[in-house]
């Protein structure tokens, strides 16, 4: 399986969506561990920036 090279601009495409969803006050959303969630994705996204992945 090949990696894309945009991976870490994706992923924090993904955490900056999901962090919107979930912080809105007029939205209500909300999920088992999601501060967990957000903090790992967030990790592995700045990881692969700077890796230049």
């Amino acid at each position: 399986m090949k990696l894309p090279k945009n991976l870490g601009s994706i992923l924090l495409a993904v955490w900056l969506i999901l962090y919107g969803l979930l912080r809105a006050p007029f939205l209500h959303v909300s999920f088992a561990h999601s501060d967990d969630i957000l903090a790992v994705l967030a990790v592995v996204a700045g990881i692969l920036l700077l890796l230049e992945r």
